[in-house]
């Protein structure tokens, strides 16, 4: 996980070998996008907003489950 700056987002993480990103909100909530592109990620980690691109890329745009209920490895 990377941590980013802004006012949505604590930090992001990406799993190229399922295309699953990973997006934890400073709300605390934490969940896992499925079929993001490596091109989406690489867009989303260097914009220069990570809270606009997600609401304009990711948000409703791709399937989503929590990762609240997860027990930690």
């Amino acid at each position: 996980m990377i941590q980013v700056k802004s006012s949505l987002i604590k930090a992001i993480g990406y799993d190229e070998d399922t295309e699953k990103l990973t997006v934890e909100f400073k709300n605390g909530g934490k969940y896992a996008y499925s079929g993001v592109s490596e091109q989406i990620w690489n867009n989303f980690r260097n914009s220069p907003s990570v809270g606009k691109f997600f609401m304009a890329n990711i948000k409703g745009n791709h399937p989503y489950e929590s990762l609240q209920d997860v027990a930690p490895a």
